[in-house]
This record gives structure tokens, sequence and C-alpha cells, in this order.
């Protein structure tokens, strides 16, 4: 089982899995085009299936090395197993002609998901979307407070330029819609903020605070609780090797000594006779 664990984090092993990975990535996106699948369909369907069956041989091999139930303790390992069970599903979304398999028709969009598997196969990908788990917390909080903002000025908005612009500021949900408009700066300026000026003169004053407080403020510490968080994961990620490098280099100076001593033993013992 050691071995077969060894191999499976061996980097000339996940090398070939990223490998595949990349070919399948590339196969799937040629058969989404109409020339393309009509002239070497059948060589492209072949090729996916044999991605896909290299796929299950690496689960199963994991599954075999971790045993079964010590595969399912990682959460990359439920994350690539969802994504070959739900390939395997749009396998069978080709006999969906068939009454009984027609329920996994639905699975046949899912295919594409197979591209995912990358990110469990790069430990960079792996650490950003760990940091992204981990700053959930501090983005929710950020989240909350941006509400609280756009409602404020929601409400400034619906009770200034509601009645000349009613599409935009008309009620508190198109209020917020376009703040968000004007929060992603998309034609936010000409589209918005200019048109309502022309009525209102000191329109200015509203649009630009909210611009430097949503746009600027608050996306820049949602930024920095990502980026404080993928610094956490690195710094843990490192940690744990030294420590795995550090274990492995203990338990081999420990067998060293063993060796030694059993040599010396076997030296005395034969002294002794």
């Amino acid at each position: 089982m050691e071995k077969l664990r060894k191999f499976t984090e061996s980097k000339a092993f996940q090398n070939t899995i990223l490998i595949v990975i990349i070919i399948n990535s590339i196969i799937l996106g040629l058969q989404t085009s109409p020339a393309i699948n009509d002239s070497i369909g059948q060589i492209l369907g072949i090729l996916d299936s044999v991605c896909l069956g290299i796929f299950i041989i690496e689960m199963l091999i994991k599954m075999v090395a971790y045993k079964f139930f010590g595969y399912f303790k990682s959460g990359w390992n439920w994350f690539d197993f969802i994504i070959i069970v739900t390939s395997v599903l749009s396998g069978l979304a080709v006999l969906s002609s068939i009454r009984i398999l027609r329920v996994f028709r639905v699975f046949r969009s899912l295919k594409g998901l197979r591209g995912f598997k990358m990110i469990s196969s790069l430990k960079p990908l792996q650490v950003i979307i760990s940091a992204i788990g981990r700053s959930i917390p501090g983005i929710s909080w950020t989240a909350l407070l941006l509400f609280i903002i756009y409602y404020i000025f929601a409400i400034i908005g619906v009770t200034q330029f509601g009645a000349a612009f009613p599409e935009w500021f008309g009620d508190i949900p198109k209020a917020m819609y376009t703040l968000f408009q004007v929060m992603t700066l998309e034609s936010w300026s000409m589209g918005i903020s200019r048109p309502v000026m022309e009525v209102f003169s000191y329109a200015w004053a509203y649009f630009v605070p909210f611009v430097l407080i949503s746009a600027f403020v608050m996306m820049n510490v949602v930024v920095g609780i990502v980026v404080n968080a993928i610094s956490e994961v690195a710094e843990m990620n490192k940690k744990d090797e030294h420590e795995e490098n550090g274990t492995g280099d203990i338990k081999a100076e420990i067998d060293a000594v063993r060796e030694h001593l059993a040599k010396l033993e076997d030296m005395l013992a034969k002294q002794g006779k």
C-alpha cells in the first residue's frame, strides 16, 4: 500500500494525469464545434472515453492506495469523485433514447465539468481555492457592509431622482441594480451619471462618493482579505511540508541507529562465542 501511495503522489504520475486532463479539455472544446464534430466526431468520442477511463483508473488506484474510506478523507478526492461520477452519467446520457435512461439526459451538459480536475491536480490552484474558502467569513461581513451602503444610497437615489428617472431610480430594487451597474463601472458616467447631472447638477455629489466607496475602497478590502488568506494557506502548506520532511528525516535517522545497534550486537555476540 505504501509503495502504491508513493506512486500516486509521484510527480510522474501527477504530471501524466495533468496531461490527460489538458488533452481531455481540448477534446471537449472541439466537440462543441459542429464542423469538427461532423468530420472527426467518432475519433473525438473514442479519445474522450479513453480519457474518462484513465480518470476512473486513477480514482480506483487511489482508493486502493489510501483504502476506500481513507480516500474520502480528502476534500479534493471528493471533488474528483463527483466530477468522475457526473462524467459517467453524462456518458449514459448518450443512451437517453432508451426510456429508462432518459433521466440521465440532464447530465449531458455536465460533461464540461471534467476540466475542473485541473484544480485538484495543481497545488497552486488548490491554494487559491482553499484561500477563497478561508476568506468567506470576511467577505460575508464585507458584503453585508456593502449591502448597507447600497441600501442607503438607493434610498437617497429614489428620493432625489426617482420622479425624473423612474427606470433607474423608480424604487429600491431598480435603484440598487443601477448602483450595481455604477459599481462595475460599466457605462456609469456617460450612461447614467451624466444624463442625471443634466437634470440635477448636484448629482455628482451622489455618484462620485458611491464609486469611491464601492468600486475602490470595498473591492480593495475584498482583495486584501483574499490575498491575506492566500498567504496564510501557503504558509500552512509550507509548514506541513517541512513537518513531513522533518518527520521523514527523524525516522530515517532512527532506522539507521537501530541498524547500527543491531550490527554491534552481532559483533559482540560473535566475540562472546
